[in-house]
């Protein structure tokens, strides 16, 4: 079997990501994915440098967020390059829950859970005026509190930023806040429980009811029972 070819101009690369995307028929996530993980196989052996600006293309000349974000993700060394600079340039221009989600899933949260980044960085945003922001805040503390990402449950660090942001009942703040307690939850419910009576005066009735529900059920939002 011939080697997979490695390439040395970022912005040759990026054109043809941004080709076969425009010419999928169907857009859709799982069909980027397919391409994205198609060129992870053909760059695993590239230059970190190479990879981070492959992404600054994709994402800067393209508008593309996913790819660039999961290109660096699946490059060890790229990922590992990861610090509180580029983290906050590859952030520009997050404007929705979905932009703001996969930065915080894929590169933040991850990042500060390997120690890549301090708090402070974190706790920064949370202090933000730009909604999108403080929402990245709390959602970076998701990784630390999944399994999957190789989270073991951060009560200290988690609630730290959820107390930064108690008050805030900007509609995607105060949703990211639901989900960072909930995501605490399977780890050390008790603290989540003594979060929710301590702010009781002061966080959502969503957040609350959402939390209870999770601590009581297991789920958000369990289904009433018919009869």
């Amino acid at each position: 079997m011939n080697p997979l070819p490695l390439f040395d101009d970022p912005q040759q690369v990026a054109a043809e990501i941004a080709a076969e995307i425009r010419a999928l028929p169907v857009q859709s996530t799982p069909a980027e994915r397919a391409i994205r993980r198609k060129y992870s196989r053909k760059l695993n052996g590239a230059n970190p440098e190479f990879i981070l600006d492959l992404a600054r293309e994709l994402l800067k000349n393209y508008g593309y967020r996913g790819v660039p974000y999961e290109l660096i993700e699946n490059h060890s060394a790229a990922f590992q390059r990861i610090g509180a600079a580029e983290l906050e340039e590859f952030g520009q221009g997050i404007n929705s829950w979905w932009s703001v989600d996969l930065f915080a899933r894929i590169l933040a949260g991850p990042a500060w859970l390997h120690g890549q980044v301090s708090a402070e960085l974190i706790h920064k945003w949370a202090h933000s005026p730009n909604r999108w922001w403080r929402r990245a805040a709390l959602v970076s503390t998701v990784a630390l509190d999944t399994r999957s990402h190789g989270g073991q449950g951060d009560t200290s660090r988690t609630l730290a930023v959820c107390r930064l942001l108690v008050a805030d009942h900007d509609d995607m703040v105060l949703k990211a806040m639901s989900w960072a307690l909930r995501m605490l939850v399977p780890h050390n419910p008790d603290a989540v429980r003594e979060f929710v009576g301590k702010y009781e005066d002061v966080l959502a009735a969503r957040v609350k009811r959402e939390v209870r529900n999770k601590l009581a059920t297991g789920l958000k939002n369990p289904r009433r029972k018919k009869g």
